[in-house]
């Protein structure tokens, strides 16, 4: 004989649809356009990895970098740092330009490193 077990809900969750509908509807009326929070997820997942945040942190000033002095910063090689500021141009936030034997990035727009010092400064308060 196979005892049965008594269903319990979890007391965290609620037992009605929705319990404050005006509220509801009033947040869902100025929530952002899909369009806008997928360009906000694509810039949050490159956020994701630790070079990357690094390579966005150098580059916050205005700066321009080669790859081989970004991968010298890093120590990392040559190759894994093309590939993280490859990713970046990808997602549209970096930009580059070729000199020569030379392979420049900065930053396409600032308000990317403005994001991630912001964050770091709250971090740390």
């Amino acid at each position: 004989m196979n005892p049965e077990k008594s269903v319990t809900k979890p007391s965290d969750v609620c037992q009605v649809r929705c319990f404050n509908e005006e509220l509801v509807h009033q947040i869902g009326q100025v929530l952002p356009s899909d369009d806008l929070l997928e360009s906000a997820q694509v810039l949050f997942g490159a956020l994701a990895e630790r070079s990357r945040l690094k390579i966005l942190y150098a580059l916050r000033n205005d700066e321009e970098l080669c790859v081989c002095d970004v991968a010298s910063l890093l120590n990392i090689k040559v190759a894994a740092a093309s590939h993280h500021l490859r990713k970046l141009r990808d997602l549209n936030i970096l930009k580059y330009r070729n000199d020569g034997k030379l392979a420049y990035y900065s930053l396409k727009d600032p308000r990317v490193a403005d994001v991630l010092c912001y964050a770091l400064r709250q971090l740390v308060e």
